[in-house]
């Protein structure tokens, strides 16, 4: 993980939400520690390439769906 100098948007809390996953259980799943989740959740951190294409992997949607130069708009 690299120290974020630019914002990078992100989905992941909305994601973990929908899909009733829980950070620990996430980051079970990625070989992670938790704690990593939150940090790229609240956007302190960015994934290495691995990592994002992990996530993307895991929720089975394009690395471009979960992560933004720009922001989001809502998804309702």
């Amino acid at each position: 993980m690299s120290e974020v100098k630019e914002p990078v948007y992100n989905r992941i809390a909305v994601l973990r939400a929908d899909r009733k996953v829980s950070r620990k259980e996430l980051a079970d799943a990625l070989g992670v520690h938790y704690q990593t989740i939150g940090y790229l959740e609240r956007g302190e951190y960015l994934p290495s390439l691995i990592l994002a294409l992990k996530l993307a992997k895991f929720f089975d949607v394009p690395v471009e769906a979960i992560f933004s130069l720009d922001k989001f708009s809502p998804l309702s």
